[in-house]
């Protein structure tokens, strides 16, 4: 049986110690939906994108791409961190490329989805900079182009 939905979790749980920080979280999105939580600081929000991602492993619970149970971090999801990450010797072009680098996908083809990406988050002429050069709204939109570069299934952004 086919899976309807992009992205399924059931049953999703989390502690820390004694601190439950994610309890009993089920949820399904379909194909081409946009999903948005929403809490204050320290709710769990980025614990649960983290192990959506496969960088945390949940205490109990299923995640699901596609119907696959998916627990480690795969080609088929992207993530634009809180925090830039991104790599201060490596310049906008090249850190724009990276995870197609990783992948080993790095064409002219790719070169071409860079360049046009660049252009779409409004980095094109900043190739040659470096991050420290950028500001922190340049520096996240580098990181967006990052995860967009890969095509990933799911893109999942935090803050």
């Amino acid at each position: 049986m086919i899976d309807a939905h992009k992205l399924s979790i059931a049953h999703l749980t989390k502690r820390f110690r004694d601190l439950e920080v994610l309890q009993d979280i089920s949820v399904d999105v379909p194909q081409g939906e946009f999903l948005a939580i929403v809490g204050p600081s320290g709710c769990g929000k980025t614990t649960f994108l983290r192990i959506v991602d496969g960088l945390e492993p949940a205490d109990q619970g299923e995640i699901r791409i596609d119907g696959r149970i998916t627990t480690k971090p795969g080609p088929d999801r992207a993530f634009v961190f809180q925090n830039d990450s991104l790599f201060p010797w490596r310049n906008v072009w090249n850190n724009a490329a990276m995870g197609l680098e990783i992948q080993g996908r790095l064409g002219a083809q790719m070169r071409d989805r860079i360049r046009a990406l660049l252009e779409l988050v409004g980095l094109a002429g900043f190739e040659r900079y470096y991050p420290r050069q950028l500001s922190g709204g340049m520096r996240q939109r580098l990181n967006l182009a990052r995860a967009l570069a890969v095509n990933p299934e799911v893109l999942l952004m935090d803050e």
